[in-house]
């Protein structure tokens, strides 16, 4: 598998959540090599289940999930399209940023901005609301509401491309980023045997609800769920308290959210397998897929594995592929060991 490659193919199928058609067929295509069985359930979630041939065995779930956030069209003044958030978007980064209307066929378009020349005093130095955002798409009234009628989804219009040293920037690296990691994962099992079953799961709606990824886990029903998504990454003008670098490793929550058997088992897998990672203190909801999946049914016990990331929810993240593999490894050592804990096996 070429990472690069399989990263890029990824992050550039649309699929802004709840319109994540493209992004799962891309996924389902990459997934179905590296288990015995592919489906998309109702809600558009993709899942993957390696069976390991074991009578009776314990179901591990991994999830990463697939949507970016994105925008949706909810009118139309003089042909620019007026626009709300799919998800969390900062306005501030919005102006003369390129979208990708996901037409028939789609369309290219330029958030309106007033150059310098003709703002008022004060106008630069505040967010324009995304209320007061169009977008230019170079269309006249009437052929705008035919060719993108409200209810048009729209995501940014960014490629993903290397920085120097292991760095890779681009669009929707949250979370396809985290899914290329299980995919990797798969890879690295691929000649082992193992004592559990994995399912592998692309969940829909984790940006505005997490309910493809309720709906999947109660499906599946497994012993225990990791949610693989990513978290903040330092930069020079942040927190150093509330980040990880870039390099350092994967993070493992800990907290209310993150069973405390598999937390220990994830630290005692980076310790044998000299695997640098960070304890992520996660005192209430983890703001991924696990607070979810942990009440499903009789509940589930649940892990989070995060990978660090710069500049969340902007047209262009940016990533370590180095953590990416080390997060792969890291939920290759657990997949080799789960199926020995007492923990699991005692789990009804």
């Amino acid at each position: 598998m070429n990472c690069f490659d399989t990263l890029r193919r990824l992050c550039l199928a649309p699929g802004p959540s709840g319109f994540e058609t493209k992004a799962a067929e891309a996924a389902a295509e990459l997934l179905s090599p590296l288990v015995d069985e592919v489906h998309t359930d109702r809600l558009g979630s993709v899942i993957g289940l390696r069976r390991c041939g074991r009578p009776g065995a314990k179901k591990v779930l991994l999830d990463a999930h697939l949507d970016e956030v994105g925008f949706l069209v909810v009118g139309h003044k003089e042909g620019f399209l007026q626009l709300r958030t799919l998800g969390g978007v900062d306005p501030r980064i919005m102006c003369d940023r390129e979208l990708t209307v996901l037409s028939q066929p789609p369309m290219p378009g330029v958030i309106a901005v007033k150059p310098p020349h003709i703002m008022k005093d004060g106008d630069a130095d505040h967010a324009i609301p995304m209320e007061d955002l169009y977008l230019d798409v170079g269309l006249t009234q009437e052929q705008a509401q035919r060719l993108a009628p409200i209810g048009t989804p729209v995501v940014y219009r960014e490629d993903v491309f290397p920085l120097q040293g292991n760095r890779i920037a681009g669009k929707s690296l949250d979370d396809r980023s985290c899914f290329a990691i299980l995919l990797r994962t798969l890879e690295i099992l691929q000649q082992e045997t193992l004592d559990v079953d994995v399912a592998v799961l692309g969940s829909c709606f984790e940006e505005t609800s997490g309910d493809g990824a309720l709906v999947a886990t109660f499906a599946q029903h497994p012993d225990c769920a990791i949610a693989v998504d990513v978290t903040f990454a330092t930069t020079h003008d942040g927190p150093k308290e509330t980040g990880f670098e870039l390099g350092g490793g994967p993070a493992v929550g800990i907290g209310p959210n993150c069973a405390r058997w598999m937390v220990e088992l994830l630290r005692r897998c980076c310790k044998e397998e000299e695997i640098p990672f960070n304890a992520e203190v996660m005192a209430g909801s983890t703001g991924t897929n696990g607070w979810e999946m942990q009440v499903v049914r009789e509940g589930i016990p649940v892990a989070i594995v995060s990978l660090p990331l710069r500049y969340m929810h902007t047209p262009l993240e940016v990533i370590d592929s180095g953590d990416a593999e080390q997060c792969a490894q890291l939920l290759a050592a657990f997949l080799r060991r789960v199926g020995k804990e007492e923990a699991l096996c005692q789990n009804n």
